[in-house]
């Protein structure tokens, strides 16, 4: 009960009334349940279907202006895709229910594995974090990659999210995305080969290009400019694949029972750590010597 009751306060006792708190302050929950909270029945439902692979794919926006006015190298800039993996890295140890990243150019996809929970597997929360996670990384590392290029204006990246419900459809796609970067690969060594060693235009180059098949632009590197194309860097060729790998380590620890004097003693623990790839995920052999990736297809 809540009344009169007498208080010392100078100048004497007088009588105060108490009231509970209740009536005073209003409780965020209370709030919550207020006329207004029907506007929540205008949202999508976009939870992901079960027992699929989810992947989100992020790319560059309008990185062809992006890249020119911050100098990126062509045809391939080796700080540029450090820069992106460095990004995909920090996203994946963030988010530690991604099983494979895959990345090329301006690219990265993540591959989330089938019984992920993750934001109750709602495709906007997913696409959303994980765009937010690699754009800040993006601006947070740049000066670790770009040391004498300043970054003149943020980078935009936009997502989308793509379910794929088998071990071969998931591997179809990563297939897609490297066979893409083979063929832009190509054809950018190519040409930036004509246009700064063969004196041509850009224009020039592009009609030059025109109509080539794979055999055609090899043959042009290698009979006019003695590259073999098959020696060019991996990176550049096959693109950049992340995956979580075992890593044992031995560290020294001490150790002291009771009624004994302490004593070192070295101990093997094992971790976890995110490692880059630069390897054919197309045929067999990647998925052989990493088969913990995929889950059961019968599961």
């Amino acid at each position: 009960m809540f009344g009169p009751v007498p208080c010392r306060l100078p100048g004497g006792i007088k009588t105060c009334i108490l009231r509970p708190v209740a009536c005073v302050f209003t409780s965020s929950s209370r709030m919550a349940k207020s006329k207004f909270e029907y506007v929540r029945n205008f949202e999508t439902d976009d939870t992901c279907l079960k027992n699929c692979y989810i992947v989100v794919r992020l790319d560059g926006r309008n990185f062809h202006k992006f890249a020119e006015q911050h100098n990126f190298m062509k045809p391939n800039d080796d700080r540029a895709l450090g820069l992106m993996t460095c990004s995909a890295r920090s996203v994946m140890e963030d988010l530690d229910d991604i099983i494979i990243s895959y990345g090329q150019s301006d690219e990265f996809s993540f591959v989330f594995k089938r019984t992920s929970n993750w934001f109750k597997r709602r495709a906007s929360k997913l696409m959303t974090h994980v765009a937010s996670q690699f754009s800040s990384s993006y601006v947070f590392y740049w000066r670790d990659y770009f040391r004498d290029q300043p970054l003149l204006y943020p980078p935009g990246f936009d997502g989308r999210v793509v379910l794929y419900p088998t071990n071969r459809n998931l591997r179809d796609y990563l297939s897609w995305r490297q066979a893409d970067c083979h063929v832009n690969n190509l054809y950018n060594t190519v040409f930036w080969t004509l246009v700064q060693k063969g004196g041509l235009t850009t224009t020039q180059a592009e009609d030059r290009l025109k109509g080539t098949l794979a055999a055609d632009k090899n043959e042009i590197l290698f009979s006019e400019f003695d590259i073999n194309y098959n020696k060019e860097p991996l990176v550049h060729r096959k693109g950049t694949t992340l995956i979580w790998e075992k890593l044992e380590e031995t560290v020294t620890k001490s150790v002291k029972l009771p009624n004994e004097a302490g004593e070192e003693v070295l101990v093997t623990r094992t971790r976890r750590r995110v490692g880059a790839h630069h390897c054919d995920v197309i045929g067999n052999q990647f998925w052989e010597e990493h088969p913990n990736i995929l889950e059961d297809d019968n599961c």
